[in-house]
């Protein structure tokens, strides 16, 4: 595949994958389109040699594999979710002349672009329907639904000195000044318009915010892509499609795991035991689970930090990336990134058989460094594992920015370890 299908592919998935579990369920279209055959964890598992198999766990997670009888399997690593606010159980906020939504941010989310944006709702909404049954339904509103408000300089004059921001009282979005909104009207109204069914009762739902401006591109070549969720769906999308264009005798594993960025401590993050239960499906002799775990190699994709150019004291000199330069390699002395010199050299020579540059990172040794699921992952299952990224500015923002580049680099080297 080119760079310029990859990277128009890369806009539509950025676009109709507000959350997780819309994340997953493209995901999955993509599988079945691909002749992946769905798996239920529920039932029992009759794999067949030389097939490829997907299966999910809470809607928001998704394994794939190809099934050839090997041991010494590939494995990608990365996460649907991303930081951003979601609404509590009981959001409605009725004050002041409007209605308002009470939110709670979800990971390290960088608060201050969320402000003056276009915001509409997505998620994962359980309720009762009319055959006494429990059904869940995504429901994606997509128009502009919220807004949250500045205040103005006016009011603040010290906003562009000094700019804090209080979770609970200052991020709250308005959505009307109608004061007679009822929020479970609301929801049952979107759930009948996606499902088509009656709904009986209401009982929980994971709503997010998210930022409707789509993807595009930016630069005066084109040369950046600017998105909400590029952390990490940028890795998931690079991911999806390395395992779609590889053949069933090619042993890879692709998974995505919600949760990562608070921690992945959950039965569908990193932390859980979906990788480990599928594998072991995969291989139920354990002698054959402990061969191919230690003949196998994950890697784990997820964005680095590009050299700021107006903040690159905040980097290491000497390990400071640079967009559409290339994969950027990470490593950390303290195991907060899994890289050791094995698994990165494996990497570098595939990469360089190939012409493809690669980066280093290294956070300054005077700064915390974040991690990801790769030592999680490394450390639950002992697979040689290397943590890779994709540069990218404003990590943790309402909206992102990468190369347009790197992605398809990154994919041509997963492809080129199956080789």
């Amino acid at each position: 595949m080119n760079k310029e299908d990859f990277n128009e592919g890369l806009l539509g998935f950025l676009d109709a994958s507000p959350t997780p579990f819309h994340a997953t369920e493209n995901m999955a279209g993509m599988f079945e389109n691909a002749g992946f055959i769905k798996l239920d964890e529920l039932n029992t598992w009759n794999l067949e040699i030389n097939q490829k198999y997907y299966v999910t766990r809470n809607d928001s997670s998704i394994i794939a594999f190809t099934y050839p009888g090997a041991k010494n399997y590939l494995l990608v690593g990365a996460h649907t979710d991303s930081p951003n606010l979601k609404l509590k159980p009981n959001p409605t906020i009725k004050e002041h002349g409007v209605v308002k939504f009470g939110v709670e941010p979800y990971g390290g989310i960088l608060l201050n672009p969320w402000f003056d944006r276009d915001l509409s709702l997505a998620g994962r909404v359980s309720y009762l329907n009319a055959k006494n049954v429990i059904k869940e339904a995504l429901i994606d509103v997509r128009k502009p639904l919220a807004i949250i408000p500045s205040l103005a300089i006016h009011l603040d004059r010290e906003a562009n000195n000094t700019k804090s921001i209080n979770a609970q009282t200052d991020i709250s979005p308005i959505i009307a000044t109608a004061e007679e909104f009822d929020f479970d009207l609301f929801l049952k109204s979107e759930i009948e318009k996606n499902c088509d069914e009656d709904v009986v009762e209401l009982y929980a739902n994971e709503l997010s915010l998210y930022d409707t401006q789509n993807a595009s591109y930016v630069g005066l070549n084109d040369d950046f892509i600017a998105s909400a969720r590029l952390d990490n769906l940028l890795s998931c999308y690079v991911g999806m499609l390395a395992i779609c264009s590889v053949d069933e005798t090619t042993p890879m594993l692709f998974i995505a795991s919600d949760h990562e960025e608070v921690g992945s401590a959950s039965t569908s993050g990193a932390g859980g035991s979906f990788l480990e239960n599928t594998l072991k499906r995969m291989f139920a002799n354990y002698e054959d689970y402990v061969q191919m775990t230690r003949s196998s190699l994950l890697i784990s994709a997820d964005n680095a930090h590009a050299v700021h150019p107006n903040f690159a004291a905040k980097h290491d000199k000497e390990h400071s990336p640079k967009i559409n330069a290339g994969v950027v390699i990470k490593v950390n002395a303290n195991q907060r990134y899994a890289s050791n010199s094995k698994t990165i050299s494996r990497f570098m020579n595939v990469a360089s058989s190939l012409g493809e540059k690669t980066q280093n990172y290294v956070t300054r040794s005077d700064m915390g460094c974040g991690s990801t699921i790769g030592p999680i992952t490394a450390t639950r299952l002992g697979i040689e594992t290397l943590d890779i990224g994709l540069p990218t500015y404003a990590m943790h923002s309402i909206r992102e920015l990468c190369g347009t580049s790197d992605a398809h680099s990154l994919y041509k080297i997963l492809l080129a370890f199956g080789d």
